[in-house]
């Protein structure tokens, strides 16, 4: 008896010196495209981002006096924030930076707390006229 080639059924010819049939080889694994785990992955670099543009502190800041201002102090200290708003709309256009918006709020919010304040200082300032001079205290 002879040995089949592989493309034959070998599976069904005993071999001689065990007896048992013989085992046709493994199938080949199937291909595995690119990119397919075992096969090491394509380093690709970080996708670049543009740049962030930093916002402006001090547009923070004005907001934020601007509305303490208003809220703690009957808008006293409303003219810091609106003076910060003012000079950092003027850094914002200078440096490129971000936070426009939020000095243009700063200086809104601190005008507006500033002649809630005024009108404030006017009316005490009236009644103590007005009291001092009926000559009644």
């Amino acid at each position: 008896m002879s040995t089949p080639p592989w493309g034959e059924d070998a599976a069904n010819n005993p071999t001689p010196e065990s007896g048992q049939p013989q085992q046709p080889p493994p199938p080949q694994q199937p291909y595995q495209p690119y990119g397919q785990p075992g096969y090491g992955q394509p380093t690709y670099g970080v996708p670049a981002y543009g740049a962030v543009r930093p916002t402006n502190g001090m547009a923070i800041a004005s907001l934020v006096v601007s509305i303490a201002g208003l809220v703690v102090c009957c808008g006293a200290p409303s003219i810091i924030g609106a003076i910060l708003g003012h000079v950092s709309r003027g850094q914002i256009k200078r440096n490129g930076e971000q936070g426009d918006g939020l000095a243009l709020a700063g200086i809104i919010v601190g005008w507006i707390a500033f002649g809630i304040f005024g009108l404030i200082a006017l009316f005490y300032a009236g009644i103590f006229v007005t009291a001092f001079s009926t000559g009644e205290y």
